[in-house]
């Protein structure tokens, strides 16, 4: 990052901030942003546990040198996760539903997502249960896509973006599942080359620390989490901010300031290739009869194929638009304040036209990098953003670690952890997470390590609490769906009561 670089995020900070001030919501805006790091603030010290209750359960490290260390490992992850998971969290709604020209509108959508996501963490902490802060955020997102569609009276599958929502919720219910298993595999192989070291797969000793090959070995991957986990979790709070900057300073952070104009004749060339390609695909101008012998998928049922018809013609007329908006501008900062709030809603919804036919058997394949290089207009993160969310999380994790530690300590197994099982479930946590922030796909910290300790309990021949279980399994349930009612009745209510 050099100084023009900041200077310019800085003039798109101070214009925006203009712009609110004028239009009285600055105040709004102030506090929605306060409010996200406040989500990252808990999500902090709610999942913080996940990185540091190894270490300390086992006396590797005393409670404040491990939640201090995680702390600013979490910090440092932020910054070296990069945006792709960011921009994930942002792609979960429609474009129209936040970056809309109605500014109360996107108030209410913004303040309805924060507060279902923060209301369940909070809880779910006082409790003392892993539950995920990924599903709360997620859920809280969905909810006002759900209570945008159903307050218009629209169908539910309008308001939200089904596609990219089922790869989170893919990722999500997979990750727990891969944990458990991956870490009750690797006990196994652990015991077989380790059949020697008893210290190593027996219980803490009161008041004594492990051995320092142990000691070094539980600290190095409690430190792998703290990164992974700022990694990964870092990016949801970044999307979630970049969601709420979208919906009430459009114009400002809507595209891309960094596009130099090489890039611009790319991403009309790109525009161009995907426009040619629908145009030659089989339905796009022979009607509906193309459409139905296309290919294997075909049916002799009309519904699908008038389906894929508008979808063809939508993806035409959104390349075209596409062109049309960054024609003659040289940088994006040279697009129009319409266009660039058009632009950012036209890529998304171009995106989501050609998933949608993908899935309906069309082939599309070549036109993935045309795609990619079409998002690279929209998908950025000012770097006073990252540094907001880096100091929340990390400032979250430096507290509220005691009521979560315990019960991944002791009460998710019938025996004690041992110093093996603690490390073999960091190592899998961190792994999985790592891998997930580098491919672009949230999941959840919690999940991954708590599933991790279950997965270690069977591989050592142990049994789990039946009644811990059933409260994680309950929370990782409940999560989303109750987030998501929540979201949706906030946002019906408020829209009901401040909006005409």
């Amino acid at each position: 990052m050099n100084l023009s670089s900041l200077q310019t995020e800085f003039d798109l900070l101070y214009s925006g901030f203009a712009l609110a001030s004028g239009n009285g919501t600055l105040a709004l805006l102030l506090l929605a942003l306060l409010i996200a790091c406040a989500f990252e603030f808990i999500n902090g010290f709610h999942d913080t546990a996940n990185a540091v209750a190894t270490v300390i359960y086992t006396r590797s490290l005393k409670p404040w040198t491990a939640v201090l260390w995680s702390g600013i490992c979490n910090f440092i992850g932020v910054f070296i996760g990069g945006i792709s998971v960011a921009m994930g969290i942002v792609k979960l709604l429609p474009a129209d539903v936040l970056a809309s020209n109605n500014t109360s509108l996107s108030l209410i959508a913004v303040f309805s997502m924060l507060l279902s996501s923060c209301i369940w963490n909070l809880g779910t902490w006082y409790f003392g249960i892993p539950a995920s802060s990924s599903h709360a955020l997620i859920g809280g997102i969905l909810g006002v896509g759900v209570g945008h569609a159903i307050s218009n009276g629209n169908t539910i599958s309008s308001g939200v973006n089904w596609t990219k929502t089922s790869e989170v919720g893919l990722s999500l219910l997979i990750s727990p599942l891969l944990g458990f298993l991956l870490a009750a595999l690797g006990l196994v192989l652990l015991k077989a080359m380790t059949r020697n070291s008893n210290r190593l797969h027996s219980p803490q000793i009161p008041g004594k620390t492990p051995p320092i090959p142990i000691r070094i070995a539980l600290i190095g991957t409690s430190t792998g989490v703290s990164l992974a986990h700022g990694s990964n979790d870092g990016q949801k709070g970044v999307g979630l901010m970049m969601m709420i900057l979208i919906a009430l300073l459009p114009a400002q952070f809507s595209l891309n300031p960094f596009v130099q104009s090489g890039e611009i004749a790319k991403a009309i060339a790109a525009a161009n290739q995907i426009q040619v390609k629908v145009a030659s695909l089989p339905g796009a101008t022979s009607g509906e009869k193309g459409i139905l012998i296309r290919n294997a998928h075909a049916s002799a049922d009309a519904g699908p194929a008038k389906k894929d018809q508008e979808n063809l013609a939508k993806a035409l007329t959104l390349s075209t638009q596409i062109q049309e908006d960054l024609q003659g501008a040289n940088t994006t900062s040279e697009v129009s304040g319409e266009k660039r709030l058009r632009l950012h809603s036209n890529i998304v919804q171009l995106e989501s036209k050609l998933s949608s036919l993908e899935r309906a058997g069309f082939a599309l394949t070549d036109t993935k990098k045309a795609r990619k290089t079409l998002f690279s207009i929209i998908e950025y993160a000012p770097f006073w953003v990252i540094v907001l969310i880096a100091i929340s999380l990390g400032l979250g994790t430096m507290i509220g670690w005691r009521r979560v530690v315990e019960t991944i300590g002791e009460k998710i197994g019938t025996s004690e952890l041992t110093y093996a099982q603690g490390a073999v479930a960091q190592t899998v946590a961190m792994s999985m997470i790592g891998v997930s922030a580098l491919v672009g796909v949230p999941v959840s910290t919690t999940h991954c390590l708590s599933s991790g300790v279950a997965g270690t309990m069977i591989g050592a021949g142990s049994s789990v609490r039946g009644g811990t279980i059933k409260t994680i399994l309950m929370a990782w349930v409940l999560t989303l769906p109750v987030t998501l009612g929540l979201s949706a009745g906030t946002y019906c209510l408020l829209k009901l009561v401040f909006h005409s």
